[in-house]
């Protein structure tokens, strides 16, 4: 399954709320650390399977290549950290999630 999903997360959060970000990055399944500063879960862009996050005008966004359960399960679990630390729902913008820090 291709992924292209956009969260609700503004590129102008603040710093200290990006640093949640961060830990709560390194606590997902198949973490595998930074490369060139982006976030690779699974395997790195070109392998067959991988994940990783880019910060964008349009909110957090993933892009891979994974199962489709993998994926649902990986991204609701993002949501729900994320959403404990940030103290809003997080979703696609595209399905009514409203960003809360902009």
């Amino acid at each position: 399954m291709n992924i292209d999903y956009n969260l609700n997360i503004h590129y102008s959060l603040l710093d200290y709320l990006w640093e949640k970000i961060a830990e709560i990055y390194t606590l997902m399944p198949n973490y595998l650390g930074r490369y060139n500063n982006i976030p690779y879960w699974f395997g790195k862009d070109g392998d067959e399977i991988y994940l990783y996050a880019s910060v964008e005008p349009s909110g957090l966004k993933f892009e891979g290549n994974l199962v489709a359960d993998i994926w649902e399960s990986w991204i609701d679990e993002f949501k729900r950290k994320t959403g404990d630390a940030l103290k809003y729902s997080i979703g696609e913008p595209e399905d009514g999630y409203d960003f809360k820090y902009m």
